[in-house]
């Protein structure tokens, strides 16, 4: 823990890292090319040290000498520096006044300072150092050239790229900027073609980015700005070995730009390997309490864990329920439809096209549950989520604080719960106490009247589609025949052999109308939309007609491509 002492007088406006030009030539001549230093040598120079700005509490730190940042009050974007076109974008996208952590940091990105900004997850991280780049690229006039981005974003999950794109594009269309993004999951043809038309920003994950950088697609000699977002989770997946490569082939005079919930995990070793002079914002860090937010920890025994995660995920509003292994986040979901909740799931084994239908319903409402493991716990944002439910407790307490920043983010209320066994009383005690938290801790059981406070409303639940059979699949497609499409006999002559692909696909000899894929998308279609009906009694085991069939239909009819 670092000791409280008096804090630096230094602010953004007085730094004494000197200030970048816009000019490339001019950081070219103003600014040695790094190389890699020993350890006496790095302690023996003052300007590797990073720079503390503003002046507030000194914040606890295993890292570095940073400070709670007090943004100033009232202040605009334009105060800060953000150029009009950009002030104007935001004013029509409703965003009007900025967050602590961008009123801290726009200052110094801006005038293309190296900056360290942490802050916990929900505090707005996004837009810091989005502006920045934008604001920069823009005033540098630099055209694009094919295969050489002016800018890259470095992310740890397809999911936060999306969501960083996302909020670029509006604002770099006004512009006249181009983004793209780089990840895997998808195909490569895409990304290939966009490097190729030029892109102004690269957002990307550092896997697929590498790939692009050996092939020759990407090249990173006329980059401008880098960022590192959510540095301290790419540390905690082991991408920091492909960031340093990827750092490495970027210019030395490129402006650098980091941003993390925490600064350790190793994240101290990029920043005294590539930043010169960074400058510190910590605002709302990860240990500061969210006034916002509550803590309950359920005491529960394990035949009651499920009626009481299906009482809370049939409360009205969106609900995202964690669970350890992407295997138990396919099986509480498959529960949860199977007891008439909504529910979709989000975990690595499934493909990029799933991650995005299921996220996309969970965002649009037309699912109102999202099961998911800690891919979802850093850079998902989707407004409004009332409720996380930890079902199974994360093992660090810093997984556990990414995790419930899901909820009462931008200042909304949230409640989080953790279900707790007798077996987890110790590590769930243990984890509560290393992040900070004061949580209210409570033996129930299923019909508890603390679960209608916990997540008020009527409970609702959605009849799911029963699954054909196997055996109504095959009449379906063989038009009441063999079950074999207008697959030809051996010996019969020209038409082709199946080609051997999964079930749903029609073979090479294989009419369209004989499909098995046919027959179950039309069973599908028309099979009418969901019943629902609702119950006001929390924990009611009051269930529709047929909901063992349902079940039953669901488990047989289950996908298998998400395994």
């Amino acid at each position: 823990m670092a000791a409280r002492r008096p804090t630096s007088t230094t602010t953004p406006t007085q730094s004494t890292s000197p200030r970048r030009t816009t000019s490339a030539s001019t950081q070219a001549s103003t600014r040695p090319r790094r190389r890699r230093r020993s350890g006496a040598a790095r302690n023996n120079q003052q300007s590797a040290q990073p720079v503390v700005a503003d002046s507030a509490v000194v914040a606890e730190s295993n890292d570095f000498d940073t400070i709670e940042t007090v943004a100033p009050d009232n202040s605009t974007f334009a105060e800060l520096g953000v150029p009009a076109p950009l002030v104007a974008a935001l004013d029509a996208s409703g965003v009007t006044t900025p967050f602590p952590i961008q009123a801290a940091t726009l200052p110094d990105s801006l005038a293309g300072k190296d900056v360290l900004g942490r802050g916990r997850t929900g505090s707005g991280k996004t837009y810091a150092f989005v502006l920045p780049v934008l604001a920069r690229l823009a005033a540098s006039g630099t055209k694009r050239r094919p295969n050489q981005p002016r800018a890259l974003i470095l992310a740890p999950t397809r999911e936060l790229a999306t969501q960083i794109q996302a909020s670029i594009t509006p604002l770099a269309d006004t512009l006249g900027l181009r983004s793209m993004t780089i990840f895997g999951g998808v195909g490569h043809g895409p990304q290939i073609n966009g490097l190729r038309k030029g892109a102004d920003i690269v957002v990307a994950c550092p896997g697929r980015l590498e790939d692009h950088i050996q092939a020759g697609h990407a090249k990173l000699g006329a980059v401008e700005i880098t960022v590192l977002d959510e540095a301290d989770h790419m540390a905690d997946l082991g991408f920091l070995p492909a960031v340093r490569r990827i750092l490495e082939a970027t210019p030395a005079t490129a402006q650098r730009l980091l941003f993390s919930a925490t600064l350790d995990a190793g994240v101290d070793v990029l920043v005294r390997r590539f930043m010169t002079n960074p400058v510190t914002h910590s605002v709302d860090s990860a240990r500061s309490p969210v006034t916002k937010m509550t803590h309950h920890v359920l005491h529960v025994q394990p035949d009651t864990r499920l009626p009481v995660l299906v009482d809370l995920t049939a409360a009205p509003g969106r609900t995202l329920v964690f669970t350890r292994t992407k295997y138990g986040a396919k099986s509480l979901t498959k529960k949860l439809i199977a007891q008439g909740v909504p529910a979709v799931e989000l975990h690595g084994n499934l493909s990029q096209g799933a991650r995005t239908r299921n996220l996309e319903a969970f965002s649009e409402g037309t699912a109102k549950t999202l099961v998911a493991t800690d891919i979802a716990a850093r850079g998902i944002h989707v407004d409004n989520v009332t409720l996380v439910i930890h079902a199974d407790p994360p093992i660090e307490h810093k997984a556990y604080l990414h995790r419930s920043g899901r909820t009462a983010r931008a200042g909304a209320e949230g409640t989080v719960v953790t279900l707790m066994t007798d077996d987890q009383v110790r590590d769930v005690r243990d984890l509560t106490r290393k992040a900070g938290i004061a949580a209210t801790v409570t033996k129930l059981t299923t019909g508890d009247p603390l679960l209608s406070e916990l997540a008020p409303g009527e409970r609702t639940y959605v009849e799911p589609q029963a699954r054909p059979v196997q055996a109504e699949r095959v009449a379906a497609s063989s038009g009441g025949g063999s079950g074999r499409g207008n697959r030809r006999r051996r010996g019969s002559g020209s038409a082709q052999p199946a080609t051997g692909k999964r079930s749903g696909q029609a073979g090479a000899g294989q009419q369209a109308g004989g499909s098995r894929g046919s027959g179950r998308s039309r069973s599908r279609a028309g099979s009418g939309s969901p019943k629902s009906y609702t119950t006001s009694t929390p924990g009611s085991a009051a269930r529709p007609a047929g909901a063992a069939a349902f079940s039953a239909g669901s488990r047989a009819g289950s996908s298998r491509r998400g395994r």
